[in-house]
């Protein structure tokens, strides 16, 4: 599923411009990291493409996904929801529902299919509970589809949203920081999840990351911002620390503290940008 975005600017309430003159387009089956500091306009563009937020009303300003309008010059549009069923939303902080058990917020994702009858009193078929049961072991918590999901730690509760958007046929998956609060095993779990959906199924995925490392590691193409700026949209393989410090300037340090990006370029000068393109080829 592609994305096309153009002329894209949006400002807030309190005249902050959080994104400026966006044009992108992400072609089928892609898997792309946003990267940037905290304020760059990751969490608001993937927001924007989503139909969670409207853009500005600029002349041109456009967000199509698969071809189809999500939103023109400010104006979400009228189908937005039969658009948002094909669109998986992955948040920072899973959106699960505590008191409920893991199979139950799994199936949360076929309610856009289902008459509101059976969405309101929760009648799930032995399809659709089939479909949740696959969609956890594929990301390897089946054994957990009976406990509440407050009694999952982050990094399952993050697969069972993941599980989420594949019950619900999401073919654009978008991911804001899903590993922003997990530890280093758990998050690298969690991106080879992504990964292996977008490899196997073919579905598009775009995924906001502060992990420099996690972003070259996983993801072919980077597309960086900085001030809501794109100052990057290429191969991770060429995404340096010396091109990260032009790009970002002191900010830099914030990506490369404890980067393996960074000790590897300390070691070895010379190869970093044969590591980097070895790393992407691996994802």
């Amino acid at each position: 599923m592609s994305l096309r975005i153009q002329k894209l600017d949006k400002h807030f309430a309190n005249g902050k411009h959080a994104l400026r003159d966006i044009n992108l387009y992400i072609g089928d089956s892609e898997m792309v990291a946003l990267i940037g500091a905290s304020g760059s306009g990751k969490s608001t563009l993937l927001r924007l493409v989503a139909g969670l937020l409207e853009a500005d009303a600029a002349p041109g300003s456009l967000i199509e996904v698969n071809g189809l309008c999500v939103q023109r010059e400010g104006r979400i549009a009228s189908n937005v929801r039969s658009i948002r069923s094909q669109v998986g939303f992955v948040f920072q902080q899973f959106n699960l529902v505590d008191r409920l058990t893991v199979l139950v917020n799994v199936l949360v994702g076929r309610l856009h299919a289902m008459p509101w009858w059976r969405g309101v009193f929760g009648w799930f078929n032995a399809y659709e509970r089939s479909s949740a049961l696959e969609a956890l072991e594929r990301v390897g918590i089946l054994d957990c589809h009976a406990q509440r999901a407050s009694t999952l730690s982050g990094g399952q509760q993050q697969r069972a949203a993941i599980a989420r958007t594949l019950v619900q046929g999401a073919k654009l998956v978008l991911a804001d920081e899903p590993i922003a609060s997990l530890d280093p095993e758990s998050s690298r779990k969690v991106m080879e999840i992504l990964s292996t959906i977008q490899r196997e199924d073919g579905r598009t995925v775009v995924v906001s990351l502060h992990q420099v490392d996690m972003a070259i590691r996983y993801c072919p193409r980077i597309i960086a911002l900085n001030q809501g700026q794109v100052v990057y949209d290429g191969p991770s393989s060429n995404l340096t620390p010396a091109l990260l410090r032009d790009l970002y300037g002191m900010q830099a340090d914030e990506f490369l503290s404890g980067s393996e990006l960074l000790s590897s370029e300390q070691q070895h000068p010379a190869p970093i940008l044969a590591w980097s393109s070895a790393m992407a080829q691996a994802a």
